[in-house]
């Protein structure tokens, strides 16, 4: 008898369709094992990547939404019209470089919508551009939708601020954001605002942008600690790093008593994620999707233990893109009509072939993809360059746009920390042993040894980071710390705004200002200091400059083109 005749055909086909009536559940019958109300798989597939879009975006205006805070609170006391460093100077220096002209030359040099701008009115100018960057971030955050032309908005804004920032915007992680930033803008529509933009699925040679980032961030972090002090290589680095940092949390001062072979196996630990994990994003999507964990992780440790302002929090932005739609579905609700029921349906049609017409508009983008990896690829060759190099150096821009920059961090580690601590007299006589020397407090940098470590991650206080550099250098390494002492012995507001504590608050300005140089060890938990409330132990080293008052400074004043500070007396 042949099996394959019409008397064993009719009984396979009706068991065939009595088991598809069975997994399709019926109009009536209740959703069956891993199905969601609507009949769709609750499981995500693995491979798109329309959810990681949603996040990385959002996560990436989180960071610009600081940035831009931070620079609306602090940018015109430290660029403004009446600045440390006024930018206004600073683009007078630049167009006098190029004989006075406002060409290409001078706009490439440091590019910035400000050169557009009246500069009448710098601090105007540059409020306006961080009201607007906060309010284009804030959107992107709240609402999760970005196209091209708001990412780049936020760039460009960012960009202007960094290139005229001079010293106080010197930081690998301005860079870092301009990086990051530039590949965001690729990973839009171009006008679309939808969460979702169907006709627009995310690029994988932008996602594969991010993992070069995130590859390059971390390898260089390794490569130049293990280039850099012997102490990354004797595993000791750990032992001082917690109280030498720039501006130490509390976490940090229990970390520093850890015992030594804690420390040991920090640094090892160091090493592994900086060195070996960073070569898992080649190694297929499990490998990638574990860079990506144990990235964030080292991240979220590296919050936890210091104030590194955005750094930490933006060094996780790129590693989202190691993460699919499959990965990253627990972040989303999975009720109908939500972001997860859309990108399953998506998902769908896709595995059933469903046609998508070729437009236009996707040939351009693709061209303009393949642009972008060309571009990103030819500006890479001086920096895989310099990763190779035995004389590796960190935080470097080649182009000034920095679309693709070298990266590191504490290369070097400082064995004992020293502190710049500003003090007032209204003595007459500075050199009189009866004068009375009162610190100024700043918001977080170590000052009174009793004053707990701040915790403000990841906000950023850019002078207290200045004020580390300071102290192991010299004032005239920093000249800025002289313009701040003659703001502060006429008692400007503004200068003191950047500060916690003025003693001569509420009575006349001090007649003298001097600096002090310290060394500050963290005191012993259950030591006598600790139980008298004492975070800190100093010693005074010794004068850090002299005492100087507000007729001392004229001269200096007038020979750099800075406004005189007027007298408050209030």
């Amino acid at each position: 008898m042949r099996t394959g005749g019409p008397a064993m055909a009719a009984p396979e086909e009706s068991l065939r369709k009595r088991k598809a009536g069975k997994a399709g559940g019926g109009p009536g019958s209740p959703p069956g094992p891993g199905l969601d109300p609507t009949g769709c798989s609750a499981d995500l597939r693995a491979g798109t990547f329309w959810l990681t879009r949603i996040v990385l975006l959002r996560a990436l205006a989180f960071i610009y939404f600081v940035a831009f805070l931070v620079a609306f609170h602090q940018n015109k006391q430290l660029i403004g019209d009446r600045g440390l460093l006024p930018c206004r100077a600073y683009l007078k220096s630049v167009q006098q470089y190029f004989r006075g002209r406002v060409g290409w030359d001078a706009v490439s040099y440091a590019p910035t919508v400000l050169w557009l701008l009246d500069w009448s009115h710098m601090d105007s100018n540059l409020d306006a551009l961080a009201l607007l960057g906060l309010g284009v971030s804030s959107f992107v955050l709240v609402t999760g939708c970005a196209n091209m032309v708001l990412m780049a908005t936020l760039w460009v804004l960012y960009m202007s601020l960094v290139n005229v920032g001079q010293i106080w915007y010197s930081f690998g992680w301005e860079s870092q954001l301009l990086e990051t930033g530039f590949l965001g803008i690729f990973l839009c529509p171009l006008w679309t605002l939808s969460q979702l933009p169907r006709g627009t699925p995310p690029s994988q040679i932008v996602l594969w942008g991010f993992r070069w980032l995130i590859f390059r961030i971390m390898l260089g972090a390794g490569l130049i600690k293990i280039r850099g002090d012997q102490c990354w290589r004797d595993l000791t680095c750990m032992d001082f790093h917690y109280e030498t940092q720039p501006v130490p949390n509390p976490v940090a001062y229990f970390l520093h008593q850890s015992p030594w072979w804690v420390h040991r196996g920090e640094t090892l630990g160091n090493h592994f994620v900086e060195l070996v994990v960073p070569f898992f994003i080649f190694l297929g999507r499990r490998m990638c999707v574990l860079h990506g964990a144990l990235q964030i992780l080292f991240q979220v440790i590296l919050i936890i233990s210091g104030n590194l302002s955005f750094l930490n929090w933006l060094t996780m932005v790129p590693s989202v893109a190691c993460f699919d739609d499959a990965t990253l579905g627990f972040l989303f609700p999975s009720g109908s009509g939500g972001l997860k029921y859309r990108v399953l349906k998506m998902q769908e049609e896709a595995a059933r072939g469903a046609p998508t017409p070729l437009r236009y508009g996707c040939m351009v983008r693709r061209a303009v993809h393949l642009a972008l990896a060309a571009l990103v690829a030819w500006l890479s060759v001086p920096v895989v360059l310099n990763l190779l190099s035995p004389t590796q150096i960190m935080n470097t821009s080649f182009n000034p746009l920095r679309i693709v920059n070298t990266y590191g961090a504490f290369g070097s580690i400082t064995k004992e920390r020293t502190e710049v601590i500003l003090q007032g007299t209204a003595a007459p006589n500075a050199s009189s042993p009866d004068a009375v020397w009162e610190d100024y407090e700043f918001k977080c940098k170590p000052g009174d040894p009793g004053q707990r470590p701040c915790l403000i991650s990841p906000y950023h206080y850019r002078l207290d980071w200045l004020m580390w550099f300071a102290a192991f250098q010299t004032y005239e390494h920093n000249e800025w710390i002289i313009h701040l002492a003659g703001k502060l012995l006429a008692n400007d507001a503004s200068a003191l705004s950047l500060l916690a504590i003025n003693p001569f608050e509420g009575r006349a300005p001090p007649r003298w200002l001097r600096g002090e140089h310290y060394r500050y060890k963290f005191s012993r938990p259950g030591s006598s200091h600790a139980a008298a409330g004492k975070w800190w132990l100093r010693k005074r080293i010794g004068p850090y400059f002299p005492p100087v008052s507000l007729r001392d400074l004229e001269d200096y004043f007038r020979s750099r083109e800075w406004p005189h500070p007027a007298v408050d007396v209030d």
